[in-house]
């Protein structure tokens, strides 16, 4: 006999049993009865009889506030959606990112039905990935499924957040930072003030523009500020007086 039943309820009261074909508690709440005379149910599973009862309290709140949620929309699915759908305004690779973020978590939980993941399945998938993500990436993954069943939970297809109530674990270090500190800048635009570096190390340092940029740069590209009327204006040729 695949399931055995562990509580004796009253009339009206949910059921609660263990599943030996699932290896899991269950947890079962009558709706009534369909046109074909058959008893509706809805089920709920968890790894202990506590989880079932908090499954349960949710499942209530959800039928109490008309949401729709199904057994078969799932956790991808969402995620899915959210990806065509609720990403306006965000650029294509943005949501590229997202995407290969999103990607190894929905391995882990993406196949569980929307209605019945919880916050501890979500810690569990984020903990799968901690020794590849840094924890920005972590963050940004947490997030990103939390933005998923919000938009999920706008069209009432799930009755709470779970990704919510989840922290992003701690990541793998990140790698270090390359980028000088405010008085290795300093020094190096001392160094290079005499030199014919000079003006290629201050655009450098501040505009950000990468160095295999700033050496394509030519004087034809140069220009300065002439006045209010005129504008921006070419530099003269090599030595040419510069216009005042």
């Amino acid at each position: 006999m695949s399931e055995t039943k562990v509580t004796r309820r009253s009339r009206g009261e949910d059921a609660i049993y263990f599943a030996a074909a699932k290896n899991r508690y269950a947890g079962s709440v009558s709706l009534g009865y369909g046109p074909d005379g058959k008893r509706i149910r809805r089920k709920v599973f968890g790894k202990t009889k506590q989880e079932v009862r908090d499954r349960l309290k949710a499942l209530h709140k959800e039928m109490d506030a008309g949401v729709k949620s199904s057994k078969t929309y799932t956790v991808r699915e969402a995620v899915e959606d959210w990806l065509r759908e609720g990403l306006d305004g965000t650029s294509e690779r943005t949501g590229t990112l997202y995407e290969g973020l999103l990607g190894p978590l929905l391995d882990a939980i993406g196949a569980w039905p929307l209605r019945v993941l919880s916050a501890g399945d979500v810690r569990s998938g984020l903990g799968k990935l901690a020794d590849r993500y840094s924890t920005r990436s972590l963050q940004i993954t947490r997030l990103s499924l939390e933005r998923a069943i919000r938009h999920a939970e706008a069209d009432d297809l799930v009755g709470r957040n779970v990704a919510a109530l989840v922290k992003a674990p701690q990541g793998r270090s990140g790698r270090p930072s390359k980028s000088f500190t405010l008085e290795q800048a300093k020094a190096l635009l001392a160094s290079a003030e005499s030199t014919r570096l000079h003006a290629y190390v201050v655009l450098s340092l501040l505009v950000g523009i990468r160095t295999e940029e700033a050496r394509a740069l030519r004087w034809d590209h140069m220009v300065t500020w002439a006045d209010d009327s005129a504008g921006w204006q070419r530099l003269p040729p090599l030595g040419s007086t510069l216009p005042r």
